[in-house]
């Protein structure tokens, strides 16, 4: 494909990936965080393999870096998951203070 055409593809990915965004309430996201967390560690593992089987140092270096970065995605998914999903959890008691005048 020709540059043009590429630069158009990423600019409509953009607009359409913010507006399906954006209209996500609060409630409902969490869960597809997680499965969108889910969906990407699978494609983490096709993009290993593929980096795998470069023979170009320049090519590696570059699918290396990709998977660098998708690994931090990943991990950093979860973690705000985790975060989220603590939120919902039940505050505990404050610990009552021992009567040592017994």
């Amino acid at each position: 494909m020709d540059p043009i055409t590429l630069l158009t593809v990423i600019v409509l990915t953009v607009f359409v990936g913010f507006e399906v965004v954006s209209k996500v309430s609060s409630t409902l996201h969490t869960p597809l965080m997680s499965g969108a967390n889910a969906i990407h560690g699978i494609i983490l593992i096709g993009a290993i393999i593929v980096a795998g089987q470069l023979d170009d140092p320049w090519l590696i270096f570059v699918a290396l870096l990709a998977v660098a970065l998708a690994t931090a995605n990943l991990v950093g998914g979860f973690v705000v998951t985790d975060r989220m999903l603590g939120m919902f959890r039940g505050r505990k008691p404050a610990a009552t203070p021992k009567d040592t005048t017994k």
